[in-house]
């Protein structure tokens, strides 16, 4: 009697054992999911990045665009630089 209760016990130690592993693998592949989200939320903070620096690339050839504008428009009134003016000898 005593020799299959104590059978019994172990079977049932057994049993909490390979519970406590399915658990911990659980906790494993939760883990592993999670770092998983982690490198998805570095990806698209690395996307987001980019497309800032893209944004702020068309920002300074618009500034250049509108520079190289305000340019041609001082020489089309005759402000432009004193090297792009007529000389008085050419005016003359």
């Amino acid at each position: 009697m005593a020799v299959r209760e104590r059978e019994r016990e172990r079977e049932r130690e057994r049993e909490r054992e390979r519970e406590r592993e399915r658990e911990r693998e659980r906790e494993r592949e939760r883990e592993r999911v999670r770092e998983r989200e982690r490198e998805c939320e570095r990806e698209r903070e690395r996307v987001r990045e980019r497309e800032r620096e893209r944004e702020r690339e068309r920002e300074r050839e618009r500034e250049r665009e509108r520079e190289r504008e305000r340019e041609r428009e001082r020489e089309r009134r005759g402000g432009g630089s004193v090297r792009s003016r007529p000389t008085r000898n050419e005016l003359l």
